[in-house]
């Protein structure tokens, strides 16, 4: 069974930067999605970055050029480097995972596996 278990949240003032991590376990598959959502109070889950087997990354366009998912070679932990941070990036953040890559890689329905969360708060 996979488990997901997110750290590095916390609050930070705007401009200011936070790195996510994320401790997967029980993952055997030879291929991967695997990315990072939020969801702030009254707003729906979002998909904000996602990475796959071939390297390929996505990111939501507010997101573009401030955050960079990364993956340790074993697969083992999925980071979010987050800069530049902003008061709309208040949310809490999920990792997810998949075994196969997803068509659409942002949405949350190609993924099976999910984590608790981790709360970032950006002030102004």
């Amino acid at each position: 069974q996979v488990k997901l278990v997110e750290s590095g949240g916390g609050s930070v003032q705007s401009g200011g930067s936070l790195r996510l991590s994320c401790a997967v376990f029980g993952y055997t598959g030879s291929t991967y999605c695997m990315g990072w959502f939020r969801q702030a109070p009254g707003k729906e889950r979002e998909g904000v970055a996602a990475i796959d087997t071939t390297g390929a990354s996505n990111y939501a366009d507010s997101v573009k050029g401030r955050f960079t998912i990364t993956i340790s070679q074993d697969k083992s932990m999925l980071y979010l480097q987050m800069s530049s941070l902003k008061p709309e990036d208040t949310a809490m953040y999920y990792c997810a995972a998949n075994y196969r890559p997803a068509t659409t890689p942002l949405s949350s329905r190609g993924y099976s596996y999910w984590g608790q969360g981790t709360q970032v708060t950006v002030s102004s």
